[in-house]
C-alpha cells in the first residue's frame, strides 16, 4: 500500500499506481481493495468514509471522535465510519482538510473547506472541541431540483410554485430563510433557474453551494488570511466586487455579518431579481437578524429598516419538520412600523399542504403581477 500512496502522491492514475504497486501473484481482489483506496485518498479520506458519502440518499455524515451518524433524510441514524480511536479521527480530519485546501492544526484548530466533488467540510479539532474530533460533511445533491420537482416533493405547497415564478419573473428581491438543513440552497437554486438565460447571475458565497441550471452563472467565494494574517478577501468585498461585473441577478450565498450593509445598498441602487439566504428561527425573527447584522456594520436599526424595508420584497420562510420533509412554510412582506423593521404575514403553510394567505397577501400579490 505504501509503493502504491507514494505513486499516487506523484500523480499517478489510481488504476495504474494499484497495478503498478501489486506484489507478485497478488489477485484480482487485493488489486481491486488497493484501488478502492487510492480513490478514497484522492478524496482525503479512507474506504469506510467514502462509501457514505458515495450514498446518494447521504445528506449528512457527522463525526464525534470515534462515533459517526448519517442523515439519509429520515434523522441521524448511528453507522461505522472506519474511525478506531482519537488520534484516527484527527487524521481523518487533516486529511480531509488538506483535500480541500485549507489549513487545519493546533495552531488553527477549526477549518471549513470543500473536498473535490463539492462536498462540504466543518472541522473541529481538540482542546477547542471537549468531545475530541469533531467533522461534519454536508453533501449536495448531484440532482439539480427544479420548481417542479419541489413542488412533486411538497416543499413548494399549493399556490407557492406560482408565487415563486412570479417572484423571478417580476425581478423582485427576495430573502430566503431558516435553520441549518432547511433547505435553503436547494430552493435558491431552483429559483436562479428560472432566470431567462440571457441574463447574468453572480453568486457571492463562502464555499461553492449554489448550483442553478443556468448557462450564465459565476461564483465568487470567500477567502480567509493566509498564516501572516494577510489575503483575505471578505463576503462584503465581493459585494463590491460583483456591481462591477454586470450582473443582472446578485445572489448572497448566506447573509451573515457586515455584507448585509453593501447587499442592501446594492438591491437599493438599481440591481433587482437579487436573492439572498439568513438563518431564522421564522419569518418574524428576520427583522431582529438584520438588525443584528446591520449592527455588524455599524448601521443603526433605524438605517435597516428603512433600507430593508425599501430593498426585499419577500421573505420565504422554510422549515424542516423531524421525518426530513421541508417546505416554504410562511412567506412575509418587511415593512416599517415606528421607525422598526416588521414581517408581516402574507402567506402561511403547514406541513400537509394547507395555505392560508394573510394580510400582507394582497400587496405582495400586486408586487409581483398576480
Amino acid at each position: 500500500m505504501r509503493d502504491a500512496l507514494r505513486l499516487l502522491a506523484r500523480g499517478e492514475d489510481p488504476a495504474r499506481a494499484a497495478a503498478a504497486s501489486a506484489p507478485p501473484g497478488c489477485g484480482a481482489a487485493a488489486v481491486t481493495s488497493t484501488l478502492e483506496t487510492l480513490r478514497a485518498r484522492q478524496r482525503g479520506m479512507d474506504p469506510p468514509l467514502a462509501s457514505l458519502l458515495d450514498d446518494p440518499a447521504v445528506t449528512d455524515v457527522l463525526i464525534n471522535g470515534t462515533q459517526a451518524w448519517v442523515d439519509r433524510g429520515g434523522g441521524l441514524v448511528r453507522v461505522d465510519a472506519g474511525i478506531k480511536d482519537e488520534a484516527d479521527a484527527r487524521r481523518a480530519a487533516i486529511r480531509l482538510a488538506s483535500a480541500s485546501g485549507v489549513r487545519l492544526d493546533d495552531a488553527r484548530p477549526i477549518a471549513d473547506g470543500t473536498l473535490p466533488g463539492g462536498v462540504r467540510l466543518h472541522a473541529v479539532l481538540a482542546p477547542v472541541s471537549g468531545s475530541g474530533t469533531l467533522i461534519s460533511l454536508r453533501v449536495l445533491g448531484t440532482r439539480r431540483l427544479g420548481i417542479s420537482d419541489l413542488a412533486a416533493c411538497g416543499t413548494l405547497p399549493g399556490s407557492v410554485g406560482t408565487l415563486l415564478r412570479a417572484l423571478v419573473a417580476s425581478r423582485a428581491n427576495v430573502l430566503v430563510s431558516g435553520a441549518t438543513g432547511s433547505g435553503k440552497t436547494t430552493l435558491l437554486s431552483a429559483a436562479l433557474a428560472l432566470v431567462p438565460a440571457g441574463e447574468r447571475i453572480v453568486c457571492i458565497e463562502e464555499v461553492t453551494e449554489i448550483a442553478p441550471a443556468h448557462p450564465h452563472c459565476v461564483h465568487l467565494i470567500e477567502r480567509a488570511p493566509n498564516v501572516e494574517g494577510r489575503g483575505a478577501v471578505t463576503l462584503a468585498d465581493l459585494v463590491r466586487a460583483a456591481m462591477r461585473m454586470r450582473p443582472d441577478r446578485l445572489v448572497l450565498g448566506e447573509c451573515r455579518g457586515p455584507e448585509v450593509r453593501d447587499v442592501l445598498t446594492a438591491l437599493n441602487t438599481g440591481h433587482d431579481g437579487g436573492w439572498a439566504t439568513i438563518h431564522a428561527n421564522g419569518a418574524h425573527d428576520v427583522p431582529a437578524r438584520l438588525a443584528a447584522l446591520g449592527a455588524l456594520a455599524g448601521m443603526s436599526e433605524h438605517a435597516v429598516a428603512a433600507q430593508a424595508a425599501s430593498a426585499i420584497d419577500a421573505v420565504l420562510h422554510l422549515r424542516r419538520a423531524p421525518s426530513g420533509h421541508r417546505w416554504v412554510s410562511e412567506v412575509g412582506v418587511l415593512t416599517r412600523a415606528r421607525g422598526s423593521l416588521e414581517c408581516a404575514l402574507a402567506l402561511s403553510a403547514t406541513a400537509d399542504g394547507c395555505v392560508t394567505t394573510h394580510e400582507a397577501w394582497a400587496s405582495l400579490a400586486r408586487r409581483v403581477g398576480l
